[in-house]
Parts: structure tokens; C-alpha cells; sequence
């Protein structure tokens, strides 16, 4: 069963969502993060991904104290990125009650540090940010693009014990137009093993259903919440309650 996890993007402490990670095009959505946390938890949704955009922007966490509102008030598991660039960032994160983190832009310009954490904090509690644009990875807020291959990168890491994997492919981050069903296809493909977690394009809950048959193994969704294309009640209810944590 894939498991459902609702997004929270911050900046300035308000529920935003961006258009192809573009900073210019924003819209904010609610001017309370914990209220909609709070509304999924009631819901019966036991995850939230929290995306502090500033901290992404600026290479240092930011939103920290909305992190700590949400995990303080709410019993939910947080996986939270955005700005993890140091040692002080992530302990930061995990103190502030995350429950797992996303780093990207490290594990691309400082390996030795991205491991020194998988064996501090455990594989478990690390999520391999693996962003997407024209099958490179970006990072720093997919505000630069480098030349290293996705699936060469996922193979260094795979082979070295990262077990969970989020994978966006910009180009359809805030479109509504669907999920990289080809691009998570041909991940799968090579790596059976991860967990993957597919973010960006969610329209519906065809779309869901659809990722679920190709093996995906979580669902970051936002957009198409905030924009009344899915109705949470009835996702929730179709794919029956299908929110706990399916780890492989």
C-alpha cells in the first residue's frame, strides 16, 4: 500500500506552494502551518513532509520554529528539509522533533558528510533528496543545476545503505499535470530496494493510484489539496485510510 503523506512548503512562516521551484511564482496558500497540520492529523494522515523554502534558499534552516509548533501540538512524523547544510542544521531539525530529514544539496557536494550522518542518525531517519531537472540533479533550493546523472548518483548512495529516496522532478512540481510515472518506473527498475517517495505533478487520485501499481512506495502531495483537486476525505476513504508507514 503507498503510503500518503500531505506537504507543507514554508516561507515566512506561511503555507506556500511554488511553480517549478520558481521563488518568483508563489502562492501562499494559509497563513498557519500547524492548523493544516493539525486538519491532517484529524483526518487520520500520520506523516507530513515540511519543506522550509527560505532555509533552502538561504543554505541554513530557517522556518525551525514552525517545525517545533507542528511536532509540539500535533503527534505526527515530520520529515523535514530545507536548509540541512551543516551539523548544527540537522541536529537543529531533530530537536525540534523532526522525525527524518532531507538532505540533497549535501549529499551532492559533501559525500563524507552526508555519510558521517547516515551512520550517525541511521538510514532510517535520512531521506536522500534526489531533485530533478532534465535527468541531473539540482540543489540549493533547484536553484542551480550540476551534471550528475540521477541514476549514478542514487548508485554511489544505494550501494553505500540509503534506503529511503525523494524524487522530484521539477518539471512538474506545481503543475497539476501528473507524476514522472516513466521517470520512477526506471528508477524502480534499477533500484527494487529503496523506498521511493514520488513528489511533484499529483492531479488526482488516478494519479496515486497509479504510482501505487508501479511499486512507489510514499506519495508527497500539496497542490492538488490546496486547490480542491483532491478532496482529502474522499482520497482517504478510496484508498482506505491508507496513511500508517509501510516500510519494506
Amino acid at each position: 500500500m503507498i503510503e500518503l503523506v500531505p506537504a507543507i512548503d514554508v516561507i515566512d512562516g506561511k503555507c506556500v506552494r511554488l511553480t517549478k521551484g520558481d521563488y518568483n511564482n508563489k502562492t501562499t496558500y494559509n497563513d498557519s502551518p500547524l492548523d493544516l497540520a493539525i486538519r491532517f492529523e484529524s483526518l487520520g494522515f500520520r506523516r507530513l513532509h515540511m519543506v522550509d523554502l527560505e532555509g533552502a534558499k538561504s543554505k541554513h534552516v530557517v522556518n525551525i520554529e514552525t517545525l517545533k509548533k507542528i511536532t509540539d501540538s500535533t503527534n505526527l512524523k515530520v520529515d523535514f528539509g530545507g536548509g540541512i547544510k551543516t551539523e548544527d542544521d540537522i541536529k537543529l531539525a531533530f530537536d525540534n522533533g523532526a522525525s527524518m530529514v532531507t538532505v540533497g544539496s549535501v549529499a551532492v557536494t559533501h559525500r563524507q558528510l552526508f555519510m558521517k550522518w547516515l551512520d550517525q542518525f541511521g538510514a532510517e531517519r535520512i531521506i536522500l533528496g534526489a531533485d530533478v531537472r532534465n535527468g541531473k540533479v539540482s540543489i540549493n533550493g533547484w536553484k542551480e543545476d550540476t551534471t550528475e546523472d540521477i541514476v549514478s548518483f542514487l548508485k554511489y548512495y544505494v550501494g553505500k545503505g540509503v534506503k529511503n529516496v525523494l524524487c522530484t522532478d521539477i518539471s512538474k512540481d506545481g503543475m497539476l499535470s501528473g507524476p514522472a510515472f516513466s521517470l520512477y518506473q526506471s528508477i524502480l527498475a534499477s533500484f527494487p530496494e529503496i523506498n521511493l517517495i514520488a513528489s511533484g505533478g499529483v492531479s488526482n487520485v488516478d494519479d496515486i493510484k497509479k504510482l501505487e501499481e508501479k511499486g512507489v512506495h510514499s506519495v508527497v502531495f500539496g497542490k492538488a489539496i490546496y486547490e480542491d483537486r483532491i478532496n482529502i476525505e474522499t482520497l482517504v476513504g478510496e484508498l482506505s485510510c491508507r496513511t500508517e508507514t509501510n516500510n519494506k
